[in-house]
């Protein structure tokens, strides 16, 4: 095992102590409510996302639905979570794309999944692993991106060149849940403007608190 491995294992289990319920914040029952909500929170809030699904999933509850969607009434339902024009051509395209070529169900592997409109590894790893249990990587989002940088775990800015990196230390029985730790961490201490070392349990091995 490499020193950075050692150290990442390290980040791991303090994290795993201090964030014991760390976990997705989207609302969702199922696999498909799951892939709509997160195509929504691309540039938006969680809890913003959690507040339109509910009307959102009463409309419509099955990809068929999504595909045969008035355009205009689904960018209405979803308007507050923002960039709604592009989302619902997004949602509505991979709502064809899982009816045309999957069967109406949601798939399973990131090389199919990756192939519906809008939807690249970020929300492909989301939902792998949180319908399915499948881990094909590790979601990279913009708290990912910036505390694995902090913390010295990658130097990259691309985030699939960051998920390479993290794939190359964390454990792989960790990929899924690795991402939901570091999210806690960015938002209690490591937010983007300051990160408060002071309140933070990895201060004494962080990198970035001794700058």
């Amino acid at each position: 095992m490499t020193e950075k491995e050692t150290y990442t294992r390290e980040i791991i289990k303090r994290l795993e102590k201090a964030y014991p319920d760390a976990k997705i914040a989207l609302n969702f029952s199922n696999p498909l409510e799951l892939l709509v909500a997160v195509i929504l929170s691309a540039q938006s809030t969680d809890t913003g996302v959690n507040k339109l699904t509910p009307a959102l999933f009463r409309k419509y509850r099955t990809a068929e639905e999504y595909a045969d969607a008035d355009i205009s009434e689904l960018e209405q339902l979803i308007h507050s979570a923002g960039f709604y024009h592009n989302k619902a051509k997004s949602i509505k395209g991979a709502a064809r794309f899982i009816v045309d070529d999957f069967g109406g169900e949601i798939p399973r592997t990131m090389e199919d999944i990756t192939r519906l409109p809008g939807v690249a590894r970020k929300t492909g790893n989301i939902v792998l692993y949180n319908a399915f249990g499948v881990t094909g990587g590790i979601a990279v989002d913009t708290h990912v991106r910036r505390v694995s940088q902090r913390l010295g775990l990658s130097d990259n800015e691309d985030p699939e060149k960051i998920e390479k990196d993290l794939m190359t230390v964390v454990p792989r029985k960790k990929w899924g849940s690795f991402p939901y730790l570091l999210i806690e961490l960015g938002r209690d201490v490591c937010a983007a403007r300051k990160a408060y070392h002071d309140r933070c349990v990895l201060k004494d091995i962080c990198p970035s608190a001794n700058i």
